[in-house]
């Protein structure tokens, strides 16, 4: 072991020149509403750190604000008036220690990211190191040593990995509770769990819940605002599940519907199946955004987000056959997949497919696609993962993401404006599961409660898709919905997917408006045009079909109408008219839900 002695060598000075020429945003080029060379939010933090130059200082801003410049901007003042005289910093993967790196040399600030615990030591001329979560927890007493040395500034970056585990959160302490600084930094500050954040300050609500407080926060809203970041335009499809249980049962449901969180878990397995239609129909969609942004974005590039390496395979060979190009594939955290992000970020390519590595491991400025085709439901992943998309270069530029059907990735994409903090506690009201006073915790647990249903549910039953395909079903912007069903790669979900690249958040919501009124339009007419008396006779299969359709597109106008979500009006429907679910309901009880619909349509109109 390297004793604290050893470990002592001179740090190069620094001044704040190279600091406050480090450009806020990607590329080299000042933001909008910024304070001299920072952006307004970072001046203010700033300002706020150096009120009191406390010794820990959390600092919440959403992903793409800007996060790294404050913080290098920070450490270059502490550097410069030698409070401190060293940095370290504790990113969560390999990938974005060479980031960090880069950033700090534009800073003026020369980073390790290659240190090694076997080391010991880094050399003289370099003023930090850059190591991960893991680096540390592997030997927290060499970290503690280096830091107890010398006047150290400690950067935690996305500080709510601290807590992954126990012995992570163990040897963060260890390491560097002896810091004269530390800068806690965070997209999402929140956890899926209860295990405390090292150095997070926890302070009692009006209901006794011990919640994180922080120093200076910057949420998604202001940012949206301030025109740091974009706009996310979701693209929401649904579909016709089909597939097979070990017993020979064939199952079948629509995503977005009222079903179970057994069903709904099984026909977004069955979605997300390559080998259905699902997937290939929406990839395809996608790729026509892409098109349409690329228009006015020349290097605007896609991100599919896989549940793991086979699913992430396939997609990419779909893409491959849908545009003549091989994507790039992402698969792990090791250094060929750093090298690969790198190279994807400096090129034009079109995709990127990486497997749920996009937390905080993918920074590529020019993603403005995304296809969440992944499992995953909890609040702090696609926080994390949305995040990848909405980092802004320019005014006007917008963020589409395609989204399975799916109530808990619906509620997600709602509320995607709303501020969380951490909560330690969870009142019992003697329920058994608990009243979990805060918001984030009870989401968490409803995305657990169905994750737990479906593993059980799969333990019993052998799953199989049959098949799958994708329907247009909406628009999610700015917490409002707009259109209805649609069929891929007709006039209506051209319409939507068509969009301009470049748009203001207010003539996004324009355009949204026009288009979702001009479909309702041709909704009507088709109606009078298909009166029942001029259509031949057609097999059930076919009758069915084309009721169903029908039902979806009035639900979609009367939920659009009414501000209620589509889930309400099929329950609502079942309950006045009688019968089963959508899929399961006869030509008589979707024509007696259909009359119904209409008779309240023309009520309201």
């Amino acid at each position: 072991m390297s004793s604290p002695d050893s470990l002592q060598h001179p740090t190069p000075r620094i001044g704040t020149s190279a600091a406050e020429h480090l450009s806020p945003t990607f590329p080299e080029r000042a933001a909008w509403g910024t304070v001299g060379k920072l952006r307004a939010w970072q001046q203010e933090a700033m300002d706020a750190y150096f009120e009191h130059e406390p010794r820990d200082f959390l600092a919440a801003a959403t992903p793409g604000a800007g996060k790294t410049t404050f913080a290098l901007r920070l450490a270059a003042e502490l550097l410069a008036s030698r409070t401190v005289d060293r940095v370290t910093v504790v990113a969560p993967t390999e990938h974005l220690k060479k980031q960090w790196a880069e950033a700090a040399h534009r800073a003026g600030i020369r980073l390790d990211p290659t240190f090694t615990n076997k080391q010991g030591r880094y050399a003289g001329h370099y003023h930090g190191v850059v190591v991960t979560y893991a680096q540390v927890a592997v030997r927290a007493s060499l970290h503690r040593d280096i830091t107890v040395s010398a006047r150290t500034l400690v950067i935690l970056d996305e500080v709510h990995h601290g807590g992954d585990a126990l012995s992570w959160g163990d040897a963060i302490r260890e390491a560097f509770e002896g810091a004269t600084r530390r800068l806690l930094l965070t997209g999402t500050p929140f956890r899926s769990d209860t295990a405390p954040i090292p150095f997070v300050t926890y302070l009692p609500d009006r209901h006794g819940i011990r919640t994180s407080q922080t120093d200076y926060s910057y949420g998604y809203g202001r940012a949206l605002t301030d025109g740091v970041v974009r706009p996310v335009i979701f693209m929401i499809y649904a579909g016709h599940m089909r597939w097979r249980t070990s017993t020979g049962d064939e199952m079948e449901a629509r995503l977005g519907e009222d079903n179970t969180k057994d069903i709904t878990s099984q026909a977004w397995r069955t979605a997300l199946d390559p080998e259905g239609e699902w997937i290939p129909q929406v990839l395809a969609a996608a790729d026509r955004r892409l098109s349409e942004v690329r228009n006015a974005i020349p290097d605007a590039g896609g991100l599919v987000i896989a549940t793991d390496h086979y699913a992430a395979r396939a997609y990419a060979a779909i893409l491959h056959a849908i545009t003549g190009e091989q994507p790039t594939v992402v698969l792990s955290d090791e250094k060929e997949a750093s090298d690969r992000i790198e190279q994807f970020a400096s090129s034009e390519s079109r995709w990127l497919v990486a497997v749920r590595m996009v937390s905080e491991g993918v920074d590529v400025p020019r993603l403005s696609v995304g296809v969440y085709a992944t499992s995953s439901s909890t609040p702090l992943f696609f926080a994390q993962a949305i995040g990848r998309f909405v980092r802004s270069r320019r005014r006007g530029e917008t963020a589409s993401v395609f989204l399975p059907h799916v109530p808990q990735l619906m509620a997600l994409a709602n509320e995607l404006e709303r501020e969380r903090d951490h909560a330690l506690d969870r009142q019992d009201s003697g329920a058994g599961e608990g009243d979990l006073w805060n918001p984030e915790d009870a989401m968490v647990a409803d995305a657990n409660r169905s994750d737990k249903a479906s593993d059980s549910l799969m333990d019993e039953f052998s799953f199989e898709a049959i098949s799958s395909d994708a329907q247009f079903d909406r628009v999610v912007f700015d917490g409002r919905e707009f259109g209805s069903y649609a069929q891929p790669e007709t006039e209506e979900e051209l319409d939507f997917i068509g969009l301009p690249g470049l748009l203001e958040p207010e003539q996004v919501h324009e355009l949204l408006t026009q288009r979702h009124r001009r479909q309702a339009k041709r909704i009507e007419a088709r109606e009078k045009a298909a009166a029942p008396e001029q259509q031949e006779s057609k097999p059930l299969y076919r009758t069915l079909k084309e009721q169903r359709s029908l039902l979806n597109s009035l639900v979609g106008l009367y939920a659009k109408n009414t501000s209620q979500p589509h889930g309400l009006v099929h329950a609502e429907l079942r309950r006045v008219c009688g019968g089963p679910a959508v899929p399961q309901a006869s030509v008589t009880q979707l024509q007696a839900r259909i009359e119904f619909l209409r008779r309240k349509l023309g009520s309201s109109r």
